[in-house]
């Protein structure tokens, strides 16, 4: 079916993306139906005029809603939520809201800055990252961050906002799988370990997040 004629929405993109699996968990918190089409490496091209069409940096994630295009994983986190009314993952209140969008701007910029080098070179196995001294100290880099997010769940207790479970767990959880799943040197963050186990008691964490994948 054309997907601007689709009833359902459509997720382009490769269910072992990190970012596709952001959105995917989303839609299992929030009760979204969906239609995926696998797009990027290994799957259909993001690099036609059909596709660029959609996304111009020809990257997954996409979704089709209503005959629109929507690209960039956090912001498809952010409207399936608000489509769905779920202010306990996202609320309203500006303050409150901004403490859930500072987290989830966090990972998309100084984190996955930091583990980019250390992934592309040790699960991808790419010959344009193996200088050994840049995955050390990107490494380093990383460690560093995950300690911030620690220090950050230890206040807590609970979640990264607090007591309650929002969009900031659903990214940051991402990124906790793929530095426990990379085979770097990590130090012991045991309010990391104690929320990793609390995210496994959520069906979309084991199904999308810890599910074998970095």
């Amino acid at each position: 079916m054309p997907w601007h004629t689709a009833r359902m929405l459509t997720l382009l993109g490769k269910s072992t993306s990190i970012n596709v699996r952001k959105v995917l968990w989303t839609c299992a918190e929030t009760g979204q139906a969906y239609q995926l089409e696998q797009y990027g490496g290994g799957f259909q091209p993001t690099g036609t005029p059909e596709f660029l069409g959609l996304n111009p940096n020809g990257l997954v994630p996409v979704v089709i809603d209503n005959g629109q295009a929507l690209w960039e994983s956090n912001t498809i986190c952010r409207y399936l939520v608000g489509k769905h009314g779920r202010t306990d993952l996202l609320p309203l209140e500006p303050m409150a809201r901004a403490q859930v969008e500072k987290w989830m701007d966090w990972q998309a910029t100084e984190l996955n800055n930091a583990w980019r080098y250390p992934f592309m070179a040790l699960i991808r196995g790419s010959a344009e990252h193996q200088d050994p001294a840049m995955i050390a100290s990107s490494t380093n880099t990383w460690n560093r961050l995950m300690a911030l997010l620690d220090q950050q769940l230890a206040a807590t207790g609970a979640y990264v906002c607090g007591d309650t479970f929002t969009l900031a767990d659903i990214v940051l959880g991402l990124s906790l799988n793929r530095w426990l799943s990379t085979p770097v040197a990590r130090p012991a963050l045991p309010a990391l370990q104690t929320w990793s186990q609390r995210l496994m008691e959520r069906p979309g964490y084991v199904q999308h997040g810890a599910n074998g994948t970095p």
